[in-house]
C-alpha cells in the first residue's frame, strides 16, 4: 500500500500512577491521544491531493461528474474496507500508462454492468434481504431490479423456492404485479391483496411493494409478501421500508458496479451483511477479550446509515472500544445491558431508551428507538441498531398504547372493492382465534349474540345505507358465556357523488364499564329501597316515642307534687333514640317518677322502651318499691327486649310521710335542688338492666320539705366525650340554683345551657313539693311492707 510520508514515531507510553496520585497518568493519557489525532490530521492533509486526483480518475474512466465519483470512491473505500487515501492511491498506482503520442479521444462509454444469470442472486443479497424481510415481519421477500425496457427481474427472492422463482424470471411492463404497479406509480403500494398474479402469490397473497429510482444505478422494487394480510405500516415502518429498499438497491448497484473487488482472501462476512441490511443506523461489537467473558466491546464496523450522535465521523468511532467512545451511556447501563445480550443471547428491544452521550464535554441527553441481538458464529459479535426517536414515532407508540389501555380496535371496510382491514387486536378483542379473517360489516350480525342482532344491523344500515354514523353495544354468539361487552362505532366515508363508498369505526371492548353500571344500577336500586325502609322505620320509631312521652304530665298535685317534663330528641333526624320518662299518680296516692335509656337508636330502641315502660308501670300497681321494681324490671328486660340493655332510675314518693324512695339501674342520680343549692344524691348500688340474671339494687330513702325540687335526667343533658361526666354535673348543679320561675323556666334554661356534645335524645322530669298535697281518696295498702 502506497503512503506519502512515514509519521514520527508514537510517543512512549505514559508512567504509570504513582504515590502522587493517578492525576500526572490521566494527563498523559489524554496527551497522547491528542497527539494521534494530530498525526492524523497531518496524514489527512498530506494524502489529500491523492483523492482529488483518484477523483479525476473515476470521473473521466466512468464518464460522470466529480460529486458522483467522489461518491462511487467512498463507496468502494467502503465496501474493500480501506480508507479513502489508501484506495485513492492504489488506483493511481495501477492505472496504465498512455502512450506520450497519443491523443485524448472522446470520452468512452461507461461499461455495462454484467447482467446476473436469471434465479441465480448474490448469496449476500439473498441473506441481507432474508434479515431485512423478517425483521419486517414479513416470510419472504423479492428484489426485483429494473431491465431496459421496463422488465422486471427478481435478482433475490428468500422465502420462495426455485419452482415459484422459475415462471417469473422477466415480467413484462404490461403485466399488473404489485412491483409493476409500484414502479408505474413511482410510489409505495399496498398493503394490497390478495393477488393472482406475482412471484409465489399462491402461498403469500398479500403483498406491499416500494419503488426505488436511482440516478447512478438501475431502478428497483422491494416486495414484501404475507400468508395474511399485514397491519398497515405506521410512519416508522414506512421509513424502514424505504430503508430497506434503499439498501437492496445499494447492494445490487455495488454488485454490478466496477471498481476494486473485495479481496478473495476476505470471504462474505453475513454478519457484516446484516449490518449493511440494517434499516437504522448500526454498529457491529466484537467482544473484548475475544476469548473468555467480555468485559468490554469493540466497534468493528458502522453501517452507511450510522450518525454518531456525538457527531463524530466514523473513522474515529470505528476500531474504539464502547466505553472509550461512549463514556456516559456506558455508565448508565449501556454496557450492563449489552453484557447481558451477550451472556443470555437473547435479543432486547426497546421503544424508547433514555441514554446520555457526551458532545465534547456536553451531556446531551437521547431518547432512542433501541435493538440489540447476538450474532450467529463463534466471535459472539452483537449487531446494535439505534435512531433517535422523531415525533412521529413517539405520536405512533402513544397511539397504540392508548387503544391497549383503552381495549380499542379499529376497522376499515371498501364497500367497492370488499377489502377489509382490522388493526391488530381486532380479533382478539372480538373474542375470535388468532388468524380469524376479518368479518364484513354485513355479516356481522350473525357473529352476534340473537338480543343484539337489531341494535347491530340498525348501526350497518345507518352507515351503509343512511350515510350517518351511529353506535350501540352488542355481546358476540361465539362465546361460552355472554359477560363480553363492545362497543361497536361506525362512520361512513362518501364518495364525490356522496354515496357511502367506505365505512370506518371502532371496536371497544366495555365488559368492565357495562357490569360496573349494572352493578352501580343494582347498587342504586338497593340504597333506594334501603333508604325507603329506613325512612318507614323512623317514620315508625318517632310515632312509638310520640305515642308514649306526652308533653305534658298528669297532675300529681292530689300526691303533693308540681311536675314539668321535657323532651329533646336528637338533632339527627335518623337517631331515635330510646330515652323515655313516666309521672304516674298510683291508687294508693303515691307518684312514680320514672327516666331510663334505652341502648341503641331506631324502631329497636324505640319497642324496647315502650316495652320496659308499659312494663315498670303495670309492675309499680303492686305497690312495691323501687329496688323491687328494678329487679323485677331486669327480668324483663331479658324477655321482652331480646336480652338488650337499659338505665334506669325508679322514685315513689309518698306525699302523707314526705317520702321518697328511689333506686337506680346504671343510671346518674337525680339532682335535689334545696335552699338555693343544688347537689346530687348518693348513688345506690344498681348495675344496668339486663347486665346480670339477678342483679341486687339497693334503694335509698329521701325525706323530702315543702319548696324542694328534685330533677330527674337521661344523659344526654350532661354527657360528653372529651371529659368524665362529673365537670358536666358539677354545671348543672350551677345552672339549678340560680332562681328561675318556675319549673318548667328551670327546664328550659337546663337544656340552653346544657355543656353535652354526644346529640343524643334527652329526657327530664322536675318536681317540686307542695306544702299541703290536695284532698283525695285514702290510700290503699302496700301489700310488700
Amino acid at each position: 500500500m502506497s503512503s506519502t510520508g512515514a509519521p514520527p514515531p508514537p510517543p512512549g507510553p505514559p508512567p504509570p500512577p504513582g504515590p502522587a496520585g493517578g492525576v500526572r497518568h490521566l494527563l498523559a493519557l489524554r496527551l497522547r491521544r491528542a497527539q494521534e489525532e494530530t498525526e492524523e490530521l497531518r496524514a489527512a492533509l498530506a494524502v489529500r491531493p491523492l483523492t482529488a486526483l483518484a477523483t479525476g480518475v473515476l470521473a473521466e474512466r466512468l464518464g460522470c461528474g466529480p460529486a458522483a465519483a467522489g461518491a462511487q470512491l467512498l463507496a468502494l473505500a467502503a465496501r474493500a474496507h480501506l480508507g479513502p487515501q489508501e484506495l485513492a492511491a492504489d488506483i493511481l498506482t495501477t492505472l496504465p500508462a498512455d502512450p506520450p503520442d497519443s491523443t485524448p479521444g472522446p470520452a468512452a462509454a461507461p461499461p455495462q454492468p454484467p447482467q446476473a444469470p436469471a434465479g441465480q442472486a448474490v448469496p449476500v443479497l439473498e441473506s441481507a434481504l432474508a434479515r431485512t424481510a423478517d425483521m419486517l415481519g414479513a416470510p419472504a421477500a423479492v428484489l426485483w431490479t429494473v431491465r431496459p425496457g421496463g422488465v422486471l427481474q427478481p435478482v433475490a427472492a428468500p422465502g420462495f423456492t426455485e419452482a415459484e422463482r422459475a415462471p417469473w424470471q422477466h415480467v413484462p411492463p404490461g403485466v399488473p404485479t404489485p412491483a409493476q404497479q409500484a414502479l408505474a406509480r413511482r410510489a409505495p403500494l399496498g398493503p394490497t391483496g390478495p393477488v393472482t398474479a406475482t412471484l409465489g402469490a399462491a402461498r403469500a397473497p398479500y403483498r406491499l411493494a416500494v419503488p426505488l429510482h436511482r440516478a447512478d444505478g438501475p431502478s428497483a422494487v422491494l416486495e414484501l409478501a404475507w400468508t395474511t394480510r399485514p397491519p398497515d405500516p405506521t410512519p416508522a415502518e414506512h421509513r424502514r421500508l424505504h430503508a430497506a429498499a434503499e439498501v437492496g438497491a445499494l447492494t445490487l448497484t455495488d454488485g454490478l458496479s466496477p471498481g476494486p473487488a473485495r479481496p478473495a482472501t476476505e470471504p462474505d462476512d453475513p454478519d457484516t451483511a446484516a449490518l449493511d441490511a440494517a434499516l437504522a443506523p448500526a454498529l457491529l461489537l466484537s467482544p473484548e477479550p475475544a476469548t473468555g467473558t467480555p468485559v468490554d466491546f469493540r466497534i468493528t464496523r458502522v453501517n452507511a446509515a450510522f450518525t454518531d450522535l456525538a457527531d463524530r465521523p466514523p473513522h474515529r468511532v470505528e476500531g474504539r472500544t464502547l466505553t472509550e467512545t461512549y463514556p456516559r451511556a456506558c455508565a448508565e447501563g449501556l454496557l450492563d445491558l449489552l453484557l447481558r445480550v451477550h451472556a443470555t443471547g437473547r435479543p432486547h428491544h426497546a421503544d424508547t431508551l433514555a441514554l446520555t452521550f457526551l458532545t465534547g464535554q456536553t451531556p446531551a441527553p437521547a431518547l432512542l428507538e433501541f435493538a440489540a441481538a447476538r450474532l450467529a458464529g463463534p466471535p459472539g459479535r452483537l449487531l446494535v441498531s439505534w435512531r433517535p426517536t422523531g415525533d412521529d414515532d413517539r405520536t405512533d407508540r402513544l397511539l397504540r398504547t392508548a387503544q391497549r389501555l383503552s381495549h380499542l380496535a379499529g376497522f376499515e371496510e371498501d364497500l367497492r372493492t370488499g377489502e377489509i382491514h382490522w388493526t391488530p387486536r381486532t380479533a382478539d378483542l372480538l373474542g375470535l382465534p388468532a388468524g380469524t379473517a376479518p368479518v364484513p360489516l354485513a355479516a356481522l350480525p350473525a357473529h352476534v349474540h340473537p338480543d343484539d342482532e337489531q341494535a347491530v344491523r340498525r348501526v350497518v344500515n345507518a352507515a351503509v345505507e343512511n350515510g350517518r354514523p351511529d353506535s350501540t353495544v352488542f355481546r358476540m354468539r361465539d362465546l361460552g358465556s355472554y359477560t363480553h361487552y363492545v362497543r361497536l362505532a361506525a362512520e361512513p366515508v362518501p364518495d364525490p357523488t356522496g354515496r357511502t363508498a367506505a365505512v370506518r369505526g371502532a371496536f371497544q371492548d366495555v365488559s368492565a364499564q357495562h357490569w360496573t353500571e349494572t352493578a352501580l344500577a343494582a347498587t342504586t336500586e338497593s340504597l333506594a329501597s334501603t333508604r325507603q325502609e329506613a325512612a318507614e322505620r323512623h317514620l315508625l320509631a318517632l310515632r312509638l316515642q310520640q305515642a308514649i312521652l306526652p308533653p305534658a304530665p298528669p297532675p300529681l298535685e292530689s300526691a303533693g307534687l308540681r311536675a314539668a317534663v321535657r323532651y329533646r330528641p336528637s338533632s339527627q333526624q335518623d337517631r331515635v333514640g330510646g330515652d323515655w320518662y313516666d309521672t304516674t299518680l298510683l291508687p294508693d296516692r303515691t307518684a312514680l317518677l320514672v327516666v331510663g335509656d334505652m341502648a341503641g337508636h331506631g324502631v329497636e330502641a324505640a319497642t324496647g322502651m315502650v316495652a320496659l315502660r308499659n312494663a315498670l308501670r303495670g309492675l309499680a300497681y303492686t305497690g312495691a318499691g323501687p329496688g323491687r321494681l328494678l329487679g323485677w324490671l331486669n327480668q324483663a328486660a331479658a324477655d321482652l327486649t331480646g336480652a338488650t340493655t337499659a338505665t334506669a332510675v325508679c322514685a315513689r314518693y309518698h306525699p302523707d310521710t314526705r317520702t321518697l324512695h328511689w333506686a337506680r339501674a346504671g343510671h346518674l342520680p337525680p339532682v335535689l335542688l334545696r335552699d338555693g343549692t343544688a347537689r346530687p344524691l348518693p348513688m345506690p348500688h344498681g348495675i344496668l338492666l339486663g347486665a346480670a340474671d339477678d342483679p341486687d339494687y339497693q334503694e335509698h330513702r329521701l325525706a323530702m320539705r315543702p319548696g324542694d325540687i328534685l330533677l330527674l335526667y337521661t344523659d344526654g343533658l350532661v354527657e360528653r366525650r372529651d371529659r368524665s361526666v362529673e365537670e358536666p354535673l358539677d354545671h348543672l348543679t350551677r345552672t339549678l340554683a340560680e332562681p328561675a320561675a318556675d319549673l318548667d323556666a328551670l327546664l328550659d334554661r337546663a337544656l340552653a345551657t346544657s355543656t353535652a356534645d354526644t346529640d343524643d335524645d334527652t329526657c327530664l322530669i322536675a318536681v317540686e313539693v307542695l306544702a299541703e298535697p290536695a284532698a283525695g281518696p285514702p290510700p290503699a295498702p302496700d301489700p310488700f311492707r
